[in-house]
């Protein structure tokens, strides 16, 4: 079940976006393993499939069901594994997916559980499959797109390089913290997200490290959104080192892509 109002805000949202832009724009799903509970992820799938949304971007597992309920309505698929391998990846297009988005470990957010770079897994992946494929992990300027294009990337998938841009909603405390922070500072809150040392992250470390069960996701509003970087995590990738001010999308856009924009 959706929390209330969260069906009549995604629709609200959606519609914004549209009246915003006429460029193509995803929506973001969980797709869970076969067998799990997806009522949540077929909620949202069916009203932005409702609102025209022609463009998928599933996280999760191969979900075949999910899967042709997307191409069914002719739309495109690009799918992220959250731990990628050569195998998942081609049971992804084989099931129809559309892109392939290669997850390294120097990512940010949930890290993939084979701790391999984002430098070595995408070559892997490209090799695996006959379709585009996207690499994301540790991407925050020009030259991690350059080295992505390099081993046969055909995009990127950039996260926390936008956390510190003008039009993020993160609380300008968050942004400082990650300007400021280099990823020898970075501590483990837990086997799958890292954060920068605070005092609850700090916490977190020390019952990750003692084998206790933390639920750090519960942490990412205070830290991320409202720059409570005691109360919270502030989960980033580890090239922030390389983050030294806050830019408008555009301005990093045009940063990134300035090798591929005519």
């Amino acid at each position: 079940m959706f929390p209330i109002n969260t069906e009549e805000r995604l629709r609200k949202e959606l519609r914004k976006i549209k009246a915003l832009t006429d460029k193509p724009f995803a929506v973001n799903i969980f797709s869970p393993e076969e067998g799990m509970d997806d009522s949540y992820t077929q909620t949202v799938l069916n009203i932005s499939l409702e609102e025209g949304v022609e463009k998928f971007l599933s996280v999760g597992f191969v979900n075949q069901k999910l899967f042709k309920k997307i191409k069914d309505h002719n739309a495109t698929l690009i799918h992220r594994e959250l731990t990628p391998t050569p195998e998942a990846a081609k049971m992804a297009e084989d099931a129809g997916a559309d892109i392939i988005i290669a997850t390294g470990y120097d990512e940010g957010g949930w890290i993939p559980q084979n701790q391999i770079g984002t430098f070595s897994i995408v070559p892997t992946i490209v090799d695996a499959v006959d379709i585009p494929v996207m690499a994301t992990g540790g991407i925050n300027d020009i030259r991690g797109v350059r080295a992505a294009f390099a081993l046969g990337a055909e995009g990127v998938y950039v996260g926390t390089r936008f956390i510190v841009s003008e039009e993020c909603p993160a609380s300008d405390i968050t942004k400082q913290d990650i300007i400021r922070s280099k990823a020898k500072d970075l501590i483990f809150v837990s086997q799958l997200q890292r954060s920068t040392p605070h005092k609850l992250a700090r916490e977190l470390e020390s019952m990750y490290k003692s084998g206790k069960p933390a639920e750090e996701e519960m942490s990412l509003r205070p830290g991320m959104l409202e720059g409570k970087l005691d109360e919270g995590i502030v989960s980033v990738n580890t090239a922030i080192d390389v983050i030294s001010e806050v830019k408008s999308c555009e301005d990093i856009v045009k940063e990134l892509m300035a090798d591929f924009i005519k």
